[in-house]
């Protein structure tokens, strides 16, 4: 796959982002969400390495959070594991094998160099975009 390059730039992080999925008619109770994985530059600038992932989480009730607990942050933290568990391996024991090598392979074909050593030591983070906050204050 030959991409545009996206001009230089030196990679400091990488991270999964998560949006919402259009909502089907016949399905009000559940939401689905995409799942991307991208690159952070020194710039500031974020590229978008894939966006093939996903998930749907059921309807949340008032009634599953915690006692005392925000249950929009319970809501985040649970999307945010759901997102993690989409990006990483399923196996415990293989945790070390996120897939660094083909992201590395997905950077470089927008120009950028990187190995998958490079990428496996910088912090990752998980973004979620405006739609999925306004969808978790809704609760």
């Amino acid at each position: 796959m030959d991409l545009p390059p996206v001009g230089p730039g030196c990679v400091v992080g990488v991270g999964a982002i998560c949006d919402l999925r259009p909502h089907p008619a016949d399905a009000a109770d559940t939401q689905s969400f995409s799942v991307g994985e991208f690159v952070v530059l020194d710039d500031g600038r974020r590229v978008l390495l894939h966006q093939d992932r996903g998930f749907t989480l059921g309807r949340r009730s008032a009634g599953d959070a915690r006692p005392g607990a925000d249950p929009v942050d319970e809501a985040r933290e649970s999307v945010t594991r759901s997102v993690l568990t989409v990006v990483l391996p399923d196996d415990e024991e293989t945790a070390e094998e996120h897939p660094w090598s083909w992201l590395a392979d997905l950077a470089r074909s927008h120009g950028l160099g990187v190995v998958a050593d490079d990428l496996r030591a910088l912090p990752y983070e998980v973004v979620l975009t405006d739609d999925v906050t306004r969808w978790l204050a809704r609760g």
